[in-house]
């Protein structure tokens, strides 16, 4: 099955109104990296044990490990979760600096080191989650 099918199909398995915010939010991110690869991980490890929640993945960077050994991974990341949807922002090294720079401006949020996480929506500021998705973009590419 081709990525943009799981992706479909991952979306249309949310309940209302996850899934339509989740569509909004996949488009918008489609709109800010048009032409990026896409990924679709079903949260399952190499023995088909679930491990996290699935999620979309979009653009591309090297994560390089301690060891030296490195491995391709997508920029920015969504996810639905139990209470919401979750947007990953990967490749930031400073890991206070989205909680610092964007979580009181992005309203009733959640903010970890990379991860976004709110209960809908409305409960955010949508053109500050775009600047933060930008920032990690940017982050990445240099």
């Amino acid at each position: 099955m081709n990525v943009q099918k799981q992706i479909k199909e991952y979306i249309t398995s949310q309940p209302e109104p996850k899934r339509g915010e989740m569509q909004e939010l996949h488009q918008h991110i489609l709109q800010v990296m048009p032409e990026c690869k896409l990924w679709f991980l079903d949260g399952k490890d190499d023995k088909g044990k679930t491990v996290s929640n699935p999620n979309i993945g979009y653009g591309s960077y090297t994560i390089i490990y301690a060891d030296g050994t490195t491995r391709e991974f997508y920029q920015i990341g969504l996810s639905a979760n139990t209470t919401g949807i979750s947007v990953y922002i990967m490749g930031i090294e400073d890991k206070t600096y989205l909680a610092r720079t964007y979580g009181k401006k992005l309203g009733k949020a959640s903010v970890t080191g990379y991860c976004i996480k709110f209960k809908t929506l409305k409960d955010i500021n949508p053109d500050i989650l775009e600047v933060a998705i930008r920032s990690g973009i940017e982050a990445t590419n240099k």
